[in-house]
């Protein structure tokens, strides 16, 4: 086991972990409402039904804990333990595979004790800390925008199956900034590189202006919904089905390459 890291008290939540918290409550929400057999219904998520959504989002916030209390890599290898696969798509899928069946009541225990640990912590955290995670070191207040990242998404596979109806919320801002700000990162991992700069003129859900420029000028820039614009960094609709539009270099690879997940 390794030395855990003494956290910082934080005088006033930070308002990342605010729209982290907040997301949580909505998926709470979302899952009070389903039934034991609602579990079993097939999510965006292909190949995952809501009950192995949920078994994700614990086994991950789990790992989100680990890494602020100093044991991410005791925490990853007892959940990648006997999992193969090269990619983290492939170890994300095993981890599911592997602990896949539990009864629902465990898995929403699981997943409540989680978010209510993660939360605790974070708001207990020097969120300028860096701490590892599996795209590398970060500051946790990266680690918790990713966190809330990954639970608007999968917030909405759950809903999406349940055929609940979820209105976009400023918390997206969070996540369209987050999106912005990997882009390098987004290309990395599919071995390309950016030619220049790229700003992001969004629309948020009240029609507010959400502006995301560089300094130096852009080379590229990407306008439309901000809610549009985070589904597409989901990877949950096509660009061409969106109201994004982008012009410069890179506009259609940052269509086709953002995303807000490692």
């Amino acid at each position: 086991m390794s030395e855990r890291s003494e956290p910082t008290r934080n005088t006033a939540r930070d308002p990342i972990v605010t729209a982290m918290v907040e997301q949580h409550a909505e998926l709470a929400g979302v899952l009070a409402g389903l039934s034991d057999d609602d579990w079993s219904l097939p999510s965006r998520c292909d190949g995952w039904a809501v009950a192995d959504v949920v078994l994700h989002l614990a086994q991950t916030d789990e790992m989100a804990l680990a890494s602020l209390e100093g044991d991410l890599s005791e925490k990853s290898a007892w959940l990648t333990s006997g999992v193969t696969g090269t990619t983290v798509d492939d170890a994300v899928a095993g981890m599911v595979a592997k602990q896949r069946g539990a009864p629902i009541g465990a898995i929403r225990a699981r997943w409540t004790a989680g978010v209510a640990a993660l939360q605790v912590a974070f708001e207990s955290y020097d969120l300028s800390k860096r701490v590892p995670w599996v795209s590398g070191d970060l500051s946790a207040r990266t680690l918790a925008t990713t966190r809330l990242a990954e639970s608007w998404i999968h917030t909405g596979d759950v809903a999406d199956a349940a055929g609940v109806v979820l209105l976009p919320s400023d918390r997206l801002r969070y996540i369209a900034r987050l999106a912005w700000r990997t882009l390098p990162y987004a290309f990395a991992r599919a071995g390309q590189k950016l030619t220049g700069p790229v700003a992001f003129e969004l629309r948020g859900p009240l029609g507010d202006r959400w502006d995301f420029v560089p300094d130096p000028a852009p080379l590229t820039t990407i306008r439309g919904d901000a809610d549009d614009l985070c589904l597409v960094a989901a990877r949950r609709i096509d660009p061409a089905a969106t109201s994004l539009v982008g012009d410069g270099p890179d506009a259609g690879a940052v269509l086709d390459l953002v995303r807000t997940y490692a």
